[in-house]
């Protein structure tokens, strides 16, 4: 017995019909006749797979089942089956219109059809009339092709129920009527280029025309999909998923974008060869965009991407946050976060900040010029207090920033001593007519006995604090001092700063306490000591 694989089960009966397959069909059906044991091989086939059409049927002919073994057999060898013997998967009969009539004829073949075949081919075979009902007692096929005929009359559209595991129709190409619009159900199953000139839908053309938009819409649809995400690309990525954004770069497109066209109304500041600007990005965040306008070579290009490379890695509370570059020819710009606060110069002008409070100013520089010193050695930073800034929790921000050891450590400490003399003093070194040398000046000579002449009287220091700030004035002469070979380092300037703070926190209090009565500094009459 064969496997079970094969529809027909049985050996005795595949033997006989392989000698016949030299003969032709209607030979063989004329000449041969059932073996003598042919209704016991039968009888064992459905005992082995009730399944099997023929052992289901209310009358069994046993001439016609062996029949229908041979017309299987033939179309079988016919379809170029790989092994007729153990299967039968497909029916194809395409391009061959004087044979296929042929096996169309046997009515006991397709009532019998082999469980196995899942598929039937019958395009281009000119077959005329009405719709070959035959094909459908094969209710398991999975794809039926019939594409290419002349089939005429109504479609059997309610035939096709049964055949619950059909994928794919195809009856193009025919002269079918139109089809009711109430079974329009049937033909959501499949795709549209199944019913092309079938004549069974009633907007058939329309069919052909979405053919011909298919065939030339979608490559044009799809080299304009590739040239917007190539626009997108290079010019506005933003609009990209993160995974395709290229991170920390920018476009000019996107800085256009974010400064409503660089207007005026976004613009902050304009000097020559550099302009400033108030954004918002896509995602609604607020940056600033310090642009640098001019030509300049390519190395120097390279260089500046280099640079903005290690300015996006900073990354401490004291010092802005680099979002990213945008490098072309003819411009360079850098984009950092938005910080609504005034500058420290600013600050000092307008609201006479106390001495606590300047010395948390302090505390913060510092701490943002050692994060640099440690991880970023190469970073230079301007320090101003014109160009440091102060955020919305007092916090004071390093804004400017460049690549490049151009400043030794001990003219970092020289630009730190005048900036904490400017925020003690409240004076600016462009006041003086030698600059900073002029500030530095004006400090020594009313150092130490005339300092209520430099310190900020706005702060109304009581004595302790006076002294605090004294001390103040002391570390910044020395941190000036272009005399001495050595100046602190900044860990120490930190110390001494931090010590010097805490000790105002400790003597606010007591400070408070004293001045709730005539608020001036004097002396006690008791012991001498100063009192509020």
């Amino acid at each position: 017995m064969a496997s079970p694989r094969f529809l027909l089960l049985f050996t005795t009966l595949s033997l006989t019909v392989s000698s016949a397959i030299s003969g032709s069909v209607v030979e063989d059906l004329a000449n041969l006749q059932p073996p003598s044991d042919f209704n016991t091989t039968i009888m064992k086939n459905c005992q082995h797979n009730p399944s099997l059409r023929y052992c289901n049927s209310s009358s069994m002919d046993l001439k016609e089942i062996f029949k229908f073994t041979i017309v299987a057999s033939h179309l079988c060898n016919e379809s170029k089956n790989p092994n007729c013997v153990h299967s039968f998967d497909h029916i194809d009969l395409r391009n061959r219109p004087k044979m296929a009539p042929l096996y169309l004829s046997y009515s006991f073949f397709w009532k019998y059809c082999p469980l196995t075949v899942l598929s039937i081919d019958l395009s281009n075979i000119s077959l005329k009339g009405s719709f070959p009902k035959e094909v459908i007692c094969c209710d398991q096929i999975q794809a039926l092709d019939l594409s290419l005929n002349g089939l005429t009359g109504e479609f059997p559209i309610e035939s096709f129920a049964p055949l619950t595991n059909l994928t794919f129709l195809n009856l193009s190409y025919n002269y079918f009527s139109e089809s009711k619009i109430s079974d329009s159900q049937f033909f959501k199953r499949f795709n549209d280029s199944s019913f092309i000139h079938s004549g069974i839908l009633p907007s058939d053309r329309n069919y052909t025309i979405k053919a011909i938009l298919l065939l030339v819409g979608f490559p044009i649809s799809v080299i304009l999909m590739a040239v917007c995400f190539g626009w997108l690309c290079f010019q506005r990525p933003d609009y990209l998923p993160r995974m395709f954004q290229r991170k920390h770069k920018f476009t000019p497109s996107m800085l256009r974008a974010a400064t409503n066209g660089f207007s005026r109304k976004n613009q902050m500041v304009r000097s020559e060869g550099v302009e400033i600007y108030k954004g918002t990005l896509r995602d609604s965040t607020q940056v600033r965009i310090e642009i640098y306008r001019g030509c300049i070579s390519r190395e120097k290009r390279k260089e500046f991407v280099e640079e903005c490379k290690v300015l996006v890695e900073l990354c401490h509370k004291n010092l802005v946050q680099v979002l990213g570059w945008c490098r072309t020819r003819n411009q360079r710009a850098i984009v950092t976060e938005w910080t609504d606060g005034e500058t420290i110069e600013m600050w000092l002008s307008g609201s006479a900040p106390p001495w606590k409070q300047r010395l948390k100013i302090l505390i913060g520089v510092v701490d943002g010029m050692r994060y640099l010193q440690e991880n970023w050695p190469e970073v230079v930073y301007d320090l101003r207090i014109n160009s440091v800034l102060l955020a919305d929790n007092h916090e004071p921000i390093l804004s400017r920033f460049q690549v490049g050891d151009q400043y030794s450590n001990n003219k970092k400490i020289h630009k730190f001593g005048i900036f904490l003399l400017e925020i003690i003093t409240n004076r600016r070194s462009q006041e003086f007519e030698r600059g900073e040398a002029g500030l530095i000046e004006h400090v020594r000579d009313n150092y130490p006995e005339n300092l209520h002449k430099v310190i900020d009287a706005r702060m109304k220091l009581p004595e302790n604090m006076f002294d605090q700030a004294k001390h103040g004035i002391e570390l910044g002469l020395m941190c000036t001092d272009q005399s001495i070979s050595k100046h602190p380092s900044l860990n120490q300037i930190s110390h001494m700063i931090n010590k010097v703070y805490e000790s105002c926190l400790e003597l606010a209090p007591q400070n408070h306490k004293r001045s709730h009565g005539d608020g001036v500094v004097g002396k006690d009459s008791s012991n001498g000591e100063s009192r509020l």
